[in-house]
């Protein structure tokens, strides 16, 4: 049994619900963050994320620095890009706009591909833009959470390194990290970006991004300073390298509890293979998938390609908007989101499946969820067609 006072299910695509041991470790007494006790801490799980993000390669570089998952698209346009560079941005939803917004803001040139609402970019569209100018950097986003798209990294990344092999891959995987598999050697990836709110199951405020050796050498050989003071490569990097060698070290106050919380979630998640856990989210996705087809709803993604494993983003009948169904989710004690896709954000509802609401055998989350949300459709008078 949990310890966790009564609650409704958040089921939104993070923050997420945590697991007991998880809050435990965010009560964590006080602690100096230069003390050998937390550098140790803090050293294993710059090392556990190595294994999560399935990187052996010792010049690939772990980063957690306190901040949302926003910060790690400051980090990418301030230290691997420079004022009048381009840089390409495939567009899945509302944060590809986010993330070409904040490339703007350092002086970037931001070009977005996008693909039409629930769809993604195809590599022949790719290839072609990437043909048709010379980009400093290539970003995806893993899965959008504004339409739940989820995109193909692997043969992304192989298109890039054929096609324009200077240009780096970084992928914002802020929703997808924990829910869905990446392989950041073996698919050539430079960054990914993620937060600790999402699949990793953490309370909001770690911004976690892991760098190739390319990326790292592409940040030392800039021609200009880095454009950002607390994002800066050149200030964090010499901090997370003797952090992870055991080695006490200081540029900004990091935040113990936090970390302690990260520390006790990824040896949750690596106790068992990483295989298992991609498989069980899966699983419950193609579960939900199933529900709202057999309710007669339909998904933002309609190709099963598409469909990312730990969120559904589900369109809601003619006539029925998210504030008449969301208030009757949580009389049932279940909490979904609302639309967030500026053209659409009043037609659809967003439901979150992943961390321990999929993986905690002896946790009801998502049969109640669906269950609330078939009744909660029919008491504001729904029948399927």
């Amino acid at each position: 049994m949990s310890t966790q006072p009564e609650h409704p299910a958040l089921l939104i695509p993070g923050p997420i619900e945590f697991d007991d041991e998880v809050l435990q470790a965010m009560s964590h007494y006080s602690q100096s963050h230069v003390s050998p006790p937390f550098v140790a801490t803090f050293g294993e799980t710059l090392t556990m994320l190595r294994k999560l993000f399935q990187t052996t390669r010792p010049d690939s570089q772990p980063f957690i620095i306190s901040g949302s998952g926003t910060l790690g698209w400051d980090m990418v346009a301030a230290n691997l890009a420079e004022r009048g560079e381009d840089v390409l941005v495939l567009h899945t939803g509302y944060f590809a706009d986010s993330f070409a917004d904040c490339f703007e803001t350092y002086g970037v040139n931001a070009t977005q591909l996008k693909a039409p609402i629930g769809d993604r970019p195809q590599l022949d569209e790719v290839e072609q833009a990437l043909r048709s100018k010379d980009y400093k950097i290539l970003t995806v986003t893993h899965v959008d959470t504004s339409t739940g798209v989820l995109s193909e990294i692997k043969a992304l990344s192989e298109l890039v390194h054929k096609v324009s092999p200077e240009t780096l891959v970084v992928v914002d995987g802020v929703c997808s990290v924990g829910s869905e598999e990446i392989c950041f050697d073996d698919w050539g990836l430079d960054v990914v970006i993620t937060a600790s709110q999402k699949g990793l199951g953490c309370p909001a405020g770690l911004s976690i991004l892991m760098a190739s050796g390319r990326a790292i050498e592409t940040f030392k050989e800039r021609r200009t300073p880095p454009s950002s003071y607390f994002a800066s490569f050149k200030n964090w990097l010499p901090i997370m390298r003797n952090y992870e060698a055991k080695k006490p070290s200081y540029f900004a106050t990091p935040s113990p509890q936090l970390i302690h919380a990260l520390h006790t979630s990824l040896t949750q998640i690596l106790s068992s293979p990483l295989t298992s856990r991609f498989a069980a989210h899966h699983s419950t996705s193609q579960k939900v998938k199933k529900a709202v087809t057999d309710l007669g709803l339909t998904q933002l993604a309609t190709k099963p390609e598409n469909q990312a494993n730990g969120m559904t983003a589900i369109y809601l009948p003619d006539g029925i908007k998210p504030t008449d169904i969301l208030p009757k989710l949580l009389e049932k004690g279940v909490i979904f989101a609302g639309g967030l896709h500026r053209e659409i954000a009043g037609k659809y509802i967003r439901f979150g499946h992943m961390g321990v609401s999929v993986t905690d055998p002896k946790r009801n989350d998502i049969d109640r969820a669906l269950e609330a949300l078939k009744s909660g459709l029919a008491n504001i008078g729904y029948a399927k067609k």
